[in-house]
């Protein structure tokens, strides 16, 4: 992939306004990147520039300048195209917005917004670290304090957090800490609890000082990072939001083994650093684990040419 792959850029004639730190930032790490090429005849794929808030109208706008000005997109109907967009595009009656939606791959923000997320086509970004782990080394066999961990943001389910408050096995953090004492506090707990709904940043961190990810969710996850090339069920345990609450809860944390539970430890800090944000981009980091899962989707169908009506 280091070697061989390599992405055509289209040009712009502003500068691309994306409003999420992670979104700038893998803009950024690709822009600089050696997977760059100015020859599109040789490109893998063709990477197309959004703006954040950009309109409908105006990215079918974009599309339909790419199909008449251009000839890579026809050849596929945009199938061998991404770009980036937090917000997700929407399915539109408008043919060129139908194509961007339906072929080509979207890159999102984790977690997608529902509706606006296409399994095994589309990928998001592991979440951006505002401040990262000053060494990031698990504890040792034993050391956890708490059964379960939960930060300022990561519940947004009210009566579960009162409860979770009482309960002397869970430590909650109420309101945000300083950088110290948030990796302490993942490090003391075997379990770090997030809810799909809420704030799931710390799910990288949580794995890589060995605090097991509880996601707490109403629906099936068919968009969690690095989904094509991690076990996810190997590393977190996943538990239904209207599942008896806490005490159920903690009936299915303690039904994990043991040895269940130092695999899925090992599993989680043994991948912790794919899930790391360098500027400039590391090997096996975030980054360079996003264009592997783009480089896997390189081998696209080539669509017949046909007419529309």
């Amino acid at each position: 992939m280091l070697d061989n792959f390599r992405i055509f850029v289209y040009s712009s004639d502003k500068t691309v306004n994306l409003k999420s730190p992670v979104e700038s930032l893998f803009h950024a790490s690709l822009m600089n990147s050696p997977f760059v090429t100015r020859d599109p005849d040789g490109a893998d794929l063709f990477f197309v520039p959004l703006d954040s808030d950009l309109s409908t109208r105006s990215t079918s706008h974009v599309v339909r300048d790419l199909r008449t000005e251009l000839p890579y997109w026809n050849r596929t109907l945009g199938a061998d195209h991404f770009y980036i967009s937090c917000s997700g595009i929407g399915y539109e009656s408008d043919r060129n917005l139908v194509e961007l939606k339906k072929n080509s791959v979207q890159i999102s923000c984790f977690p997608a917004p529902e509706d606006k997320f296409i399994p095994h086509k589309d990928i998001t970004l592991p979440p951006f670290i505002t401040y990262g782990l000053v060494e990031p080394q698990a504890p040792v066999n034993n050391s956890a304090k708490y059964l379960g961990f939960a930060k300022h943001g990561a519940l947004k389910i009210p009566e579960m957090v009162v409860e979770l408050i009482k309960d002397p096995d869970f430590l909650i953090e109420q309101e945000p800490s300083n950088r110290v004492t948030y990796e302490e506090r993942f490090r003391s707990s075997k379990f770090c609890l997030f809810d799909y709904e809420g704030d799931v940043s710390g799910i990288g961190e949580a794995m890589r000082v060995g605090c097991v990810p509880v996601v707490i969710t109403v629906r099936p996850i068919q968009d969690l990072p690095l989904i094509d090339v991690l076990q996810w069920q190997e590393m977190a345990v996943f538990l239904g939001r209207d599942k008896g609450g806490v005490k159920e809860l903690k009936r299915v944390l303690g039904s994990v083994s043991e040895d269940r539970y130092e695999k899925m430890r090992g599993s989680g800090i043994s991948v912790g650093r794919h899930f790391m944000w360098n500027d400039p981009p590391q090997l096996m980091d975030s980054f360079h684990m996003v264009m592997y899962q783009l480089w896997l989707r390189r081998h696209t169908i080539r669509y017949a040419r046909r007419d529309w009506v």
